[in-house]
């Protein structure tokens, strides 16, 4: 078996990566530029965008774990359709694409992916494909928690900012997580469709200060900004990349909450359950 593991070296691969590894599973990274994965792992490099040289990396993988990278709508929907083409042409024996937060699992919700969404025509075609795939459905990921302006004043201050209300459940998951939800379903062919990743019930606000209270040795109380807010403090930091950040928001904030289904959750589908925040902030430091 071996695996074939896009963006191996960024935030979402990357763990998915070491989870393999560590669960002795033969991976393989698919990534632009290959001398930036660390010595002795075996890598590739992919163009997303070329559906032939696509086409011979999946014939030579078991299994290929998917996320589309963030882009201009043209460039992600022409990565959409070479990676389903590539996938419908060599038939690797199994597929996990990840929507790395885009959702796909609440039909009839104003925050659905609509049916054009690139996200939405991959897991399509690969669907019509007949390979074995499936799903993985996180939400927001704490990581973003991490960010110098949400962090920063967090440690500083004690004043915990995000973009949401107090009183917003939030199904909150680790790359972590996720990693550990894509290894399973990457060898384990018997589940398919979408698994959702994420805290059940959601977490507010004040869960998350609590979390962070306990990290830091300090009293922690959440704050919520608005989207706009939050779109001044990171523009220094994405640039134009802020503006769909920043809409995003305003979209979940015209909800009340953000929050994954318990029928299709990792926590029944496959027994996982996401590690707590506290725990989370201890694995990586912080």
């Amino acid at each position: 078996m071996t695996i074939l593991v896009h963006g191996a070296t960024g935030a979402q691969g990357s763990p998915v990566l070491s989870a393999l590894q560590a669960a002795g599973v033969p991976a393989v990274a698919a990534v632009r530029n290959t001398q930036s994965v660390p010595d002795g792992v075996a890598s590739v490099s992919i163009d997303l965008a070329d559906p032939e040289a696509l086409t011979a990396a999946y014939a030579d993988a078991t299994g290929v774990f998917v996320h589309l990278p963030m882009g201009p709508p043209e460039q992600t929907r022409a990565q959409a359709e070479a990676i389903a083409q590539a996938i419908t042409d060599a038939r690797p024996a199994r597929v996990v694409i990840s929507t790395s937060g885009v959702i796909v699992d609440e039909p009839g919700s104003p925050l659905q992916a609509p049916a054009d969404h690139p996200l939405v025509t991959l897991i399509d075609a690969v669907a019509a494909s007949g390979v074995s795939y499936a799903v993985v459905a996180p939400r927001l990921y704490l990581e973003n928690l991490l960010l110098p302006v949400v962090h920063g004043p967090a440690r500083e201050t004690g004043i915990l900012r995000y973009p949401l209300p107090a009183a917003y459940p939030v199904s909150w998951s680790s790359h972590r997580d996720v990693a550990e939800v894509v290894v399973r379903l990457l060898t384990d062919p018997a589940v398919t469709g979408t698994v959702a990743v994420g805290h059940l019930p959601g977490l507010e606000g004040a869960d998350l200060a609590a979390a962070f209270a306990a990290q830091l040795g300090r009293e922690v109380r959440f704050e919520g900004i608005t989207p706009e807010q939050f779109g001044e403090l990171i523009t220094p930091i994405f640039g134009p990349a802020a503006a769909p950040v920043v809409a995003l928001y305003e979209a979940l904030n015209a909800q009340d909450r953000n929050t994954i289904a318990a029928e299709s959750s990792a926590q029944q589908r496959l027994g996982l359950t996401p590690r707590s925040v506290t725990q989370w902030l201890r694995e990586v430091g912080q």
